[in-house]
């Protein structure tokens, strides 16, 4: 569990104890008579400006803690996608999206954004499913690495063989 959940929970438990507290006092000192109604609704309103604000910023630090838990497990299984390819040479998109545990829409979206990054080079022909790792000196190259077919050479990015279709990440 991160830092930001743990300490959001920590938060939002030290204010419902301390509101079930302040409560449990005002509603016995009411009861008991020691307190009039007018210093109980005055009580309950010094409690909210106690509570609340431990409640907010708990609350707030657990929906940041898990956003980052869901970055930190994409930003992994980006990680494994490209030590797969890599090592491999090639891995149909199938398989890596079996490994990963992910769709072949997230597969699709960790290429993309590994290629963004310029972390990865190399051309997915999307008819086989396969996505292939090449250097980046064969990938700069006037040639599709896939059907040969000449291609212009663009800037940095994405690519697609008007011959064969795939999509090549320089």
């Amino acid at each position: 569990m991160g830092q930001g959940k743990l300490f959001g929970l920590i938060l939002i438990a030290a204010g419902l104890v301390l509101g079930l507290i302040l409560t449990a006092w005002l509603g016995t000192s009411l009861a008991s008579g020691s307190l009039e109604m007018t210093g109980f609704v005055l009580g309950l309103a010094v409690l909210a400006v106690l509570v609340l604000p431990f409640l907010a910023v708990g609350v707030v630090l657990l929906v940041r803690g898990r956003a980052e838990s869901r970055d930190l497990a994409r930003v992994a299984r980006e990680r494994r996608l490209l030590s797969l390819v890599q090592t491999r040479g090639q891995i149909a998109v199938a398989d890596a999206a079996l490994e990963l545990n992910a769709s072949l829409d997230e597969v699709k979206g960790y290429i993309y954004d590994l290629v963004g990054k310029g972390l990865f080079t190399g051309y997915i022909n999307w008819n086989e499913g396969t996505l292939y790792a090449r250097d980046a000196a064969v990938m700069r190259s006037t040639k599709c690495p896939n059907c040969g077919g000449e291609r212009e050479v663009v800037g940095k990015g994405v690519v697609q063989c008007r011959y064969c279709g795939s999509e090549l990440f320089v």
